[in-house]
């Protein structure tokens, strides 16, 4: 599994206790940024990582920003992306068991490293439920602004 891993200057000391999970679980990770605390823009890091994932150099992403909110919103804007904001355990499951969520979006200022741990974990081993979910999943690609041309 390879999985991109982005933050803004509010979710760059978070962001070192994810990359030391997913390292620690032999995933190999790919870093977007940013790697320092500096006052940057939140959409560019998230357009990195659901960039990749949408053209599949990425499996997964990983986002940060101060509530994980912004990092989420811009995320969804990507064809084939569904970010999803995860704040406890229910959200971390049931956002893969019936959303398929391929992006987790991480509030920085709002869970400490080791929750994040947790929920990253939980997000992970979740696997997708299909079934109904999968009809529903696959409504998501064809509507709005984002969907993918020709389906």
């Amino acid at each position: 599994m390879r999985i991109a891993v982005g933050a803004d200057h509010a979710g760059f000391d978070l962001k070192a206790a994810v990359l030391e999970e997913l390292r620690a679980r032999g995933v190999e990770v790919v870093d977007c940024g940013t790697h320092d605390r500096r006052p940057c823009d939140y959409p560019d890091y998230a357009a990195k990582v659901a960039g990749m994932v949408a053209a599949g150099g990425a499996s997964r992403g990983v986002l940060i920003c101060g509530t994980g909110q912004g990092m989420c919103m811009a995320a969804n804007r990507f064809p084939g992306v569904r970010a999803a904001l995860v704040y406890d355990e229910f959200a971390a499951q049931i956002s893969r068991q019936h959303n398929d969520a391929n992006v987790i979006c991480l509030g920085g200022r709002l869970i400490s490293g080791p929750e994040a741990k947790r929920l990253l974990g939980l997000w992970l081993e979740t696997p997708f439920a299909g079934d109904r979910h999968a009809r529903r999943v696959g409504k998501l690609d064809s509507v709005g602004p984002c969907a993918r041309k020709g389906d």
